[in-house]
């Protein structure tokens, strides 16, 4: 299991931001997490938490929908920077894979992972090399790479967009609800290919997500966030077994599974930050 002592270098690091919406909407509120290099480091939470936030935040995102973070940093390699812009962000390793997965619909698979490597300048022998280690670990992107994006399904987009990202080389990945839409066997398809790809290229993830049951299997350390406040976090094994986790994100208890509407009740009674 992943050890997230202190003595492995720290890549990311965000301490204590805030982020606002429109000048008023305060969305984050005093989040801080760190992301270990080599690792798979997963935030977790419901719709509305502020995750996708968290993430747009660290991709410098945020301005195209009229967010700002207004207090706390944001550090890469112990360089700041909230206040680059994102192409600046990606030449430095780090690139987001966005909710929805955003393939460009009129091109071919094949072109959309070439357009990941639109940034490099190291020649086209070592983009052909990438690409086909990109198809090693999704042999259905090589079966449907002459096939327009837009009448793919839903997996092989987002596989496409994950393709596309690994193309650009990066260091860090910041993936947004990779299961989002997904059946149950594609999503365990999507997070196997993750922890390959952590293993085999060394790329280290940050990834947001719903799917806690799914994500806390395959991450090695976890944040919770409940209305854009972390209110949790620790080792993934340590986070299954946590008591307040299994209640109110897997829907277990000691007395056995609960019902939605039990879970739900609980979540509305609890307060976790009393």
């Amino acid at each position: 299991m992943f050890d997230a002592a202190p003595q492995r270098e720290t890549l990311l690091e965000v301490n204590n931001i805030e982020v606002i919406y429109n000048h008023v909407i305060l969305v984050l509120k005093g989040v801080s997490l760190s992301v270990p290099k080599g690792g798979i480091t997963a935030l977790l939470g419901g719709n509305g938490a502020g995750k996708t936030t968290t993430l747009k935040a660290i991709s410098n995102l945020l301005h195209s929908e009229r967010g700002e973070v207004t207090k706390g940093s944001i550090s890469y390699r112990g360089e700041r920077v909230q206040d680059m812009d994102p192409a600046s962000l990606v030449k430095k390793g780090v690139i987001q894979v966005m909710e929805g997965r955003h393939c460009f619909e009129h091109l071919t698979i094949e072109e959309n992972l070439l357009t990941g490597a639109y940034t490099r300048s190291d020649g086209n022998a070592a983009i052909r090399q990438d690409l086909e280690m990109v198809y090693n670990y999704f042999p259905r992107l090589k079966e449907r790479r002459k096939s327009q994006a837009g009448y793919t399904s839903g997996g092989e987009q987002q596989m496409c967009a994950m393709g596309r990202a690994l193309m650009s080389r990066p260091e860090t990945i910041l993936l947004d609800e990779p299961s989002m839409g997904l059946a149950p066997q594609l999503v365990e398809q999507i997070f196997e290919i993750v922890k390959a790809v952590n293993e085999g290229e060394g790329v280290t993830f940050l990834l947001a997500e719903q799917n806690t049951n799914v994500a806390l299997r395959y991450a090695h350390y976890g944040y919770i966030l409940e209305s854009g406040r972390v209110v949790m976090d620790g080792p993934a094994d340590a986070l299954r077994e946590n008591p307040d986790v299994k209640e109110f994100y897997l829907g277990m208890s000691d007395q056995g599974r609960k019902s939605f509407r039990d879970v739900r009740s609980y979540r509305r009674r609890k307060r976790w930050l009393a």
